[in-house]
């Protein structure tokens, strides 16, 4: 039976700060410009998740898209919408918030539920602004 990839999208606002403690506040803008900003700055985040699996012979669904859609809010979004991610994501503690970073630790919360549904995690996508995203694909 072939392998189908399906992907489901949430939003979500957030904030955080480009910085590194161990540099002056100079160096820090020097190499994160205003994204440095000691009061951080905000994204309207869009979460790609996607997952493959075969098909189920009686729906033909790899995945209910509402169950993944619930996981996803409860594992992610829950957590990370509306908050400041250095501060506030318990799941992104002592990490730098980059956005390589946050897809990597949004791989993590999501794989194991993933599993659960009967399909695998195949990629996080976080865009962070209408030109710029990552994709998380697993170790």
């Amino acid at each position: 039976m072939p392998i189908v990839h399906i992907s489901r999208r949430e939003r979500f606002s957030a904030s955080h700060r480009l910085s590194r403690p161990d540099w002056t506040q100079e160096r820090n803008l020097q190499v994160f410009g205003k994204c440095s900003n000691p009061n951080g700055h905000g994204h309207n985040y869009e979460l790609w998740v996607t997952v493959k699996g075969a098909q189920d012979p009686e729906t033909s669904f790899v995945t209910d898209l509402s169950a993944l859609s619930r996981i996803i809010k409860e594992h992610v979004i829950d957590h990370v919408d509306h908050k400041n991610i250095d501060l506030d994501v318990s799941f992104m503690k002592g990490r730098y918030s980059s956005t390589e970073n946050l897809a990597i630790a949004v791989w993590e919360q999501l794989e194991e539920p993933v599993k659960a549904l009967g399909c695998a995690l195949h990629c996080v996508k976080v865009q962070e602004t209408e030109n710029n995203y990552v994709e998380y694909h697993g170790a």
